[in-house]
C-alpha cells in the first residue's frame, strides 16, 4: 500500500469535529485497503464460498451511508443502489462487469450527500425517519452507528486485503 495520508482525529477536539474526525478517519481506512488493487482482485472473495469481496464491501457502505443520512436522517425516498426486493443483498453479488470506477464514485457521492444533508444540523437534531421502535435517531447516534459500521469492516477488509496480497495493517 502507498504512503498513509490519511488524518488522525484530533485528540482534544469538540464532540462534533471528533465525530466528524474518526468517520473521516475510517472512510479513508476503507479506501486505503482498496488501493492499488486491481478490479478482479477487488472483486475476489475473501473464502468461498463466501461472497464477500473488498468491492462489495464498499457498495455496502455506500449503501449505508444513503440508508442512514439520506434515508433515516433527511427523509429522502431514495431506492437501494444495489439491493432489489429479490436480492436485498444485491451489493454483495458482484460480477465481472462491476468496476471500482463505478462502486468508488457512488460511495463518494454518498458520502458528499451524507455531509450536505447534515452540515447544517447539530448532534441532538432528529432524523426525519424513525427506527423499529417507531422513535427518530439523534444525529449523534447515526454518527456513532456509522463510525461502528465502518470500524467493523475494516476490521474485515483488512483480513480481506492480506488475503489477496498479504498487506497488512492501516
Amino acid at each position: 500500500m502507498t504512503t498513509d495520508e490519511r488524518s488522525r482525529p484530533p485528540v482534544d477536539a469538540a464532540e462534533r469535529a471528533m465525530l466528524d474526525g474518526w468517520l473521516d478517519y475510517h472512510r479513508a481506512t476503507l479506501a486505503k485497503k482498496c488501493e492499488d488493487l486491481t478490479d478482479a482482485q477487488l472483486r475476489e472473495a475473501s473464502v468461498p464460498p463466501s461472497e464477500f469481496t473488498l468491492l462489495g464491501l464498499v457498495r455496502h457502505l455506500a449503501e449505508n451511508e444513503r440508508g442512514w443520512f439520506r434515508e433515516v436522517f433527511a427523509g429522502e425516498d431514495l431506492p437501494p443502489i444495489y439491493g432489489t426486493d429479490e436480492d436485498p443483498d444485491g451489493e454483495f453479488h458482484v460480477t465481472e462487469a462491476d468496476t471500482w470506477d463505478e462502486a468508488r464514485s457512488t460511495w463518494l457521492a454518498e458520502i458528499e450527500a451524507a455531509r450536505a444533508n447534515t452540515a447544517a444540523r447539530d448532534l441532538d437534531s432528529l432524523s426525519v425517519g424513525v427506527g423499529r421502535q417507531g422513535k427518530p435517531f439523534t444525529l449523534r447516534w447515526i454518527y456513532t452507528h456509522m463510525i461502528e459500521e465502518y470500524a467493523r469492516h475494516n476490521g474485515h477488509a483488512d483480513l480481506v486485503r492480506e488475503r489477496i496480497d498479504g498487506a497488512t495493517g492501516a
